[in-house]
């Protein structure tokens, strides 16, 4: 049973279960009774009593099949998402998949999403200054020439001319010095570089590799991050205050991480392999949790409940590595031959189990139907034998 201790000194209220109550649940409790002025020993002892009954009434019984369970408490509200929904709530500007598209790219475990993006979260004066949240901006978006400056050919020179905006390079932080240096790195040519003016062109006079170079140019990353191609800076209300957030086309993560005056406490992406590589497997279950549950929410299935998305989490992730669930993750891995030949592929599953002289246990839902058995789950696992007594005669076991 649940004992409440009062303890006189100080004037606080404990609760020790010996039930094995989650921490969660146990801070919650201390938090509701430490917020109730004047609560009593008794309005305590009620309380945590009250906790500990629903707490045992919301347990899975044993034999419960909660897979299939969660699995019709997912697919059927599943079916009514819509089919293609591009859009990010408040943040008009960033589209992202959301619906349908977005749910199958979370169980499918895809290695990178349709329109990867992050949201990045700063801390002291970044969040709260527009100028110093700008300069973590322009560490962040991928800087291209085009950005810098215009970009003209000499044919007649053979000459590839750089005119770069002064105005852009200083809020930019970056001197055209810097540019030339980075266009030589990267094309290993020779520039002449005079105020905000950049010229260089092709060892050998040739108008393909004049073009080739200019093609080159266009796509060396001047500043930021390459995968990053734009990043929106808003101004939103959160827990702590008003406070600068950016939302990110395409994704970084571990670089993100890097960068000064980015909170990576708060940070996150919507890629799960990434925040897998960057933060571990238990971050990339919260993820898959976080993701699948937003994306009902959106579209107004918020009534799942996230015990459902957490064992598809579980599954997901319990062997260390996210795996999808398909034939090439965990369908594809089952024990029980029949199971993965109903899944998909049917005649190589059955094929290959026989080369191999494979033995089906009928442990499972799936097999078990397939050859007209119980399943065993609930009554189900209760089993009837027969067995001869000493006197001769029978006893049902």
């Amino acid at each position: 049973m649940t004992e409440v201790h009062y303890d006189v000194d100080d004037d606080t209220i404990a609760v020790v279960e010996d039930t094995d109550l989650p921490r969660r649940l146990k801070n919650e409790v201390y938090e509701t009774l430490e917020a109730r002025d004047g609560a009593t020993v008794e309005d305590a002892d009620e309380l945590a009593k009250a906790v500990e009954t629903r707490y045992l009434d919301t347990r899975v019984d044993p034999l419960d099949p909660v897979g299939t369970v969660s699995a019709q408490s997912i697919g059927e509200p599943g079916t009514q998402l819509t089919m293609n929904t591009f859009h990010y709530a408040g943040v008009a500007e960033i589209d992202v998949t959301q619906g349908l598209p977005r749910l199958i790219e979370l169980v499918d475990a895809r290695k990178t999403p349709d329109t990867p993006m992050m949201t990045v979260y700063l801390e002291g004066e970044y969040a709260t200054e527009r100028e110093r949240a700008h300069e973590v901006v322009w560490k962040i978006e991928a800087t291209k020439i085009l950005a810098l400056g215009d970009v003209s050919t000499n044919v007649a020179d053979m000459r590839v001319q750089i005119s770069l905006n002064q105005d852009t390079l200083e809020e930019r932080m970056i001197t055209p010095e810097e540019v030339a240096e980075i266009i030589e790195d990267s094309l290993g040519v020779s520039t002449v570089q005079q105020g905000t003016q950049i010229e260089f062109g092709p060892e050998e006079p040739s108008y393909r590799d004049l073009l080739q170079l200019v093609e080159e140019l266009r796509d060396i990353t001047f500043k930021g991050i390459e995968d990053i191609s734009r990043v929106v800076i808003r101004r939103e209300e959160l827990d702590e205050g008003e406070e600068f957030v950016l939302y990110t086309e395409g994704s970084a993560f571990g670089d993100i991480l890097e960068i000064e005056g980015v909170d990576a406490s708060r940070t996150t992406c919507n890629n799960i392999h990434e925040i897998r590589r960057n933060l571990g497997i238990e971050a990339a279950r919260e993820a898959i949790i976080e993701e699948t549950n937003n994306t009902l929410a959106e579209q107004g299935l918020d009534d799942v409940n996230v015990r459902h998305l957490m064992l598809v989490a579980d599954i997901m992730t319990n062997r260390g590595e996210i795996e999808s669930i398909g034939r090439h993750g965990i369908s594809g891995s089952k024990e029980s031959v029949l199971a993965r030949a109903a899944f998909e592929v049917t005649v190589n599953h059955l094929l290959n189990a026989a080369i191999h002289g494979e033995i089906d246990e009928l442990d499972g839902v799936t097999e078990n139907v397939i050859v007209g058995k119980p399943i065993k789950l609930g009554t189900g696992d209760v089993d009837l034998r027969m067995g001869s007594t000493t006197s001769g005669g029978s006893q049902a076991d």
